[in-house]
């Protein structure tokens, strides 16, 4: 008696193994995107060191999931980041402008 092949993508020994940086790139892109933007560039490097790891192993590490919404959160949080520097600085160079001109005259 012959017995159907596993379905596809069927592992005998369960889910591999989660990269050892999976939940640290999430936690990293959480909270760089919400508490402290300066995080997140941290969760965007790791996360595509994490990824290139993930996809080099093929298959034999997981936790692909994690490390992907970490990294999209790393680079969503670094766009603010940015945007948040760059309205301090207008913002000073605006203060500069006005209060420089009025204090000449």
């Amino acid at each position: 008696m012959s017995y159907p092949p596993p379905p596809y993508g069927y592992n005998a020994y369960g889910p591999p193994p989660e990269h050892p940086q999976a939940t640290l790139v999430l936690i990293l892109g959480i909270v760089g995107l919400v508490f402290c933007q300066l995080c997140a560039p941290f969760a965007w490097v790791l996360g595509k060191r994490a990824l290139n790891d993930i996809d080099a192993s093929g298959g034999t590490v997981g936790g692909r999931n994690n490390v992907m919404v970490g990294y999209v959160l790393g680079i969503v949080g670094s766009v603010f980041l940015i945007l948040m520097v760059l309205a301090i600085v207008a913002y000073i160079v605006f203060a500069i402008v006005l209060f420089g001109t009025s204090a000449a005259a």
